[in-house]
């Protein structure tokens, strides 16, 4: 088992390696770097002055060399490359370039709106999933089956902001009523209200983002339990319980429950994860909320290299680690499977 964790971990450093190579130098090819899109907005606020003073006209060809020092841009590309690995091996993951802050520090202050939506998301989605799959097998072939089948395919379908924009415009003041706030996690008053009614606040604000993501996201969930206790449910193992005469409650939960919660068990750690950092970058901007999505979208379209860089870094990571993690699980849900030295 150490044999196995210690080579996959090592498998980790060229899979990081190779997803920051390939970034970084494709960037190098991507017109409108950060210098551009600086000198681009000084020009645009110096079009817009009344005094007639063109400032963006007046960055010339020495001003723009002081732009490309103070980004390090002056050095060759391999010798930045070189560089940004440095640090990235000290968790170093730089400075944004134009919101002039900590990459770690950005991250930190977009957490909160991610991990509100990852946490319930997640939640919610499995706690509605599991039972609903099981309910699915048990009744497989039956009107119910056929009925939620139709309902979890018709979410699932359905776009999460094709779904932000219809409940925007029917609960949030779009066109019919105005049941719910658009902008943000709290509102204003959030440090006079009582806890009982920073509660209600807070979750008053998720309703309409998390109804888009939960709705669209607990369809795989749903038909992949529904799908592994149909499986185990015509086994063998299940015709010899009932021919002893155990009830049917007691065959589902004592035999075929472990045994099918296998696959969903030990992709809990991916699915926990994975909700926070997939990046909700839509049905954030749909409903004003500056999350970790949304911030990656912006450091692409903005070209801020270092935040683009660092999240990459940070977040295939954390992917690695959690695949490991998950493929451990199994060892824990289900004893006879044993790792051995050869890497899965």
């Amino acid at each position: 088992m150490l044999a196995y964790v210690a080579k996959r971990i090592l498998l980790m450093i060229p899979t990081l390696l190779g997803a920051l190579t390939i970034t970084f130098f494709v960037m190098q090819f991507v017109p409108g770097g950060p210098v551009e899109q600086i000198m681009a907005e000084a020009r645009a606020g110096a079009d817009g002055d009344s005094g007639g003073y063109k400032a963006g006209r007046d960055l010339d060809k020495k001003q723009r060399e002081e732009l490309m020092k103070l980004y390090g841009f002056d050095k060759p590309a391999h010798v930045r490359y070189f560089e940004m690995l440095a640090s990235f091996a000290r968790f170093d993951l730089g400075r944004s370039f134009l919101q002039n802050k900590d990459v770690w520090t950005l991250i930190k202050e977009k957490l909160p709106v991610s991990i509100s939506l990852g946490l319930w998301t997640f939640f919610i989605s499995y706690l509605i999933s599991i039972p609903l799959g099981v309910a699915k097998a048990v009744k497989e072939g039956t009107r119910f089956d056929t009925v939620t089948t139709f309902a979890v395919l018709l979410g699932y379908a359905v776009p999460g902001f094709v779904l932000g924009v219809l409940l925007i415009v029917l609960f949030a003041g779009g066109s019919f009523l105005e049941w719910f706030p658009l902008r943000g996690l709290t509102s204003d008053n959030w440090d006079e209200l009582s806890a009982w009614g920073k509660v209600k606040d807070y979750f008053w604000h998720l309703a309409l983002p998390l109804t888009c993501l939960v709705i669209h996201s607990f369809a795989v969930v749903t038909l992949l339990t529904k799908n592994t206790f149909v499986e185990e449910i015509r086994k063998q193992y299940v015709l010899v319980a009932r021919s002893k005469g155990l009830s049917e409650k007691r065959v589902l939960y004592k035999h075929i429950f472990r045994n099918a919660l296998i696959p969903l068990v030990t992709g809990f750690p991916a699915a926990f994860v994975g909700a926070f950092f997939t990046g909700a970058v839509l049905i954030e901007t749909l409903f004003s909320l500056d999350g970790l999505g949304l911030l990656s979208f912006e450091s692409i379209v903005r070209r801020d290299y270092p935040v683009v860089l660092g999240s990459l870094y940070l977040f295939t990571l954390i992917a690695l680690v959690v695949k490991l993690v998950s493929d451990l699980l199994y060892t824990v849900v289900d004893p006879r499977v044993q790792f051995g030295s050869v890497a899965r």
